[in-house]
């Protein structure tokens, strides 16, 4: 049954419109693929990640924080099926727990500018957080 809102199963639709709307579903479909993708990948890595704790018997603050990157990856994943949420908080996030890391990790190393830099750069990206969160409710 064609439906008069599908220009794929309506007959009477212009072949351009249709040609459209496969290409679209088309590119839907790759990005369907790809998430799935990207959250296996994301298990596969958080899998090694605690194999490895668990083989070296001892957990450090990277190793925290690197699993919440995991976790962040997989709710934003989330978030683009439920469609709950701003999809684009999720990858701020993502920045905010990297550039924790990277601190943690070159703490010492570092030199201070570098580590103020970064710290910067974790509150602006916190604001834009906030401010997006609160867009969203708007």
């Amino acid at each position: 049954m064609a439906d008069p809102a599908d220009p794929v199963t309506d007959p009477g639709a212009t072949p351009r419109l249709a040609a459209d709307t496969l290409a679209v579903r088309g590119f839907q479909l790759i990005e369907h693929v790809l998430l799935v993708l990207v959250a296996l990948m994301t298990l596969f890595a958080a899998g090694v990640e605690v194999w490895g704790i668990i083989a070296a018997r001892t957990i450090s603050l990277a190793d925290i924080l690197l699993m919440f990157l995991y976790t962040e990856v997989i709710g934003m994943i989330a978030v683009f099926y439920t469609g709950t949420g701003s999809p684009f908080v999720y990858p701020i996030f993502i920045a905010i727990t990297a550039l924790a890391r990277l601190i943690v990790l070159q703490g010492k190393d570092m030199a201070p500018d570098k580590i103020l830099f970064e710290a910067g750069a974790i509150l602006l990206l916190a604001v834009a957080a906030v401010i997006l969160t609160r867009a969203g409710r708007a």
